[in-house]
């Protein structure tokens, strides 16, 4: 692992520039960390199933060009989609806020690369350019004024024409605090048209989308819909 921890040290390779005008003030992400340090790989054993996720990132795969270097935003514990990129044969840069999933993921996937890093890092440190990028439920751990700035960066973190498969439960809800596995997190969301036009105002096309009614194995998470868009930078 390489670059920064995600605490800020480490010189940065160039001014941030999706998120230059970005108010910073009142952001606070330590409760975000902490409560994912907690969960763990209970993660992966509340949420078994994740058929539209495999779907998407097979999607995803195929799309790229052989050995396509690929940014996994809020990439857990590896699985299943770094594993699944890397099994493909694609070089897998994972990021993430938690450095307990940082840890599994490097466990689970020995082939890609992963970071301690919050996302406006991606474009601090400069990490791209990406040949594609994956961010499945990642922006929803943000509030809804940084979403924007947030696929903003990822359109310029990506290769002209590159795709990016992601993923938000549709939700009208800004920064709502939702008990899980016995902590607390933060989440946004939007309704899929208002999700849609986000991205679009972010430089992406959307070439395909699916849902899915998703239930957690877990007693303290109502049931959720989920939204899986596959996207394409334009110029």
């Amino acid at each position: 692992m390489s670059g920064t921890d995600g605490t800020g040290e480490g010189r940065p390779k160039s001014k941030a520039r999706a998120y230059k005008d970005f108010d910073w003030g009142g952001m606070d992400r330590a409760g975000q960390a902490a409560a994912f340090d907690a969960i763990g790989d209970r993660y992966d054993e509340a949420f078994p199933h994740k058929e539209g996720q495999i779907a998407s990132g097979a999607w995803l795969a195929e799309q790229l060009p052989a050995g396509a270097h690929v940014l996994d935003l809020g990439c857990g514990t590896g699985l299943p989609t770094a594993r699944q990129l890397a099994e493909a044969g694609h070089r897998v840069t994972g990021i993430d806020l938690s450095g307990a999933m940082v840890k599994l993921a490097e466990e689970n996937v020995p082939g890609g690369e992963f970071r301690r890093m919050d996302i406006y890092e991606v474009e601090r440190y400069d990490l791209g350019p990406f040949d594609g990028v994956a961010a499945f439920f990642s922006l929803l751990m943000l509030p809804r004024a940084e979403i924007p700035y947030a696929l903003r960066m990822l359109h310029q973190q990506l290769r002209e024409g590159a795709p990016m498969a992601m993923s938000m439960v549709e939700a009208d809800v800004d920064d709502f605090s939702l008990p899980f596995l016995g902590n607390t997190i933060r989440v946004s969301g939007y309704l899929r048209d208002e999700l849609r036009q986000v991205v679009r105002d972010a430089g992406f096309e959307i070439c395909g989308e699916d849902s899915y009614a998703y239930a957690p194995a877990s007693t303290d998470v109502p049931p959720e819909i989920q939204i899986f868009l596959q996207c394409r930078r334009r110029p």
